[in-house]
């Protein structure tokens, strides 16, 4: 187990969690939940544990593929929670596991 890597990761979800979270309130007229803005970053955080636990790809492709794959899946639980509501918000955990999968690949060797 990469410890860098699952750091790296957690940092990453969480900083594009924050990011998240404001895109949403940019989005929506109405006034979101603390609960929902909550689980909208945690997905985000979520998403980097899981790129993190993975073990390093050998190339960079592979990994941004792997990291779309993995930002996927863990998006639609919260995508299924929504009732398949924020589209936006799903296709943005498939950006997110790649961008998340990038920095991890760059900066934990």
């Amino acid at each position: 187990m990469n410890k860098r890597r699952i750091l790296i990761g957690l940092l990453t979800g969480a900083l594009l969690g924050v990011l998240c979270i404001v895109g949403a309130q940019l989005r929506y007229t109405q006034t979101l939940e603390p609960l929902y803005l909550f689980a909208f970053w945690f997905n985000r955080v979520l998403i980097g544990l899981v790129i993190g636990l993975a073990s390093r790809c050998f190339t960079l492709p592979k990994a941004i593929l792997r990291g779309a794959i993995l930002g996927a899946f863990v998006s639609f639980a919260f995508y299924c929670s929504t009732a398949f509501f924020d589209t936006t918000g799903f296709i943005a955990g498939i950006i997110y596991g790649m961008i998340i999968e990038f920095v991890t690949f760059k900066f934990s060797k």
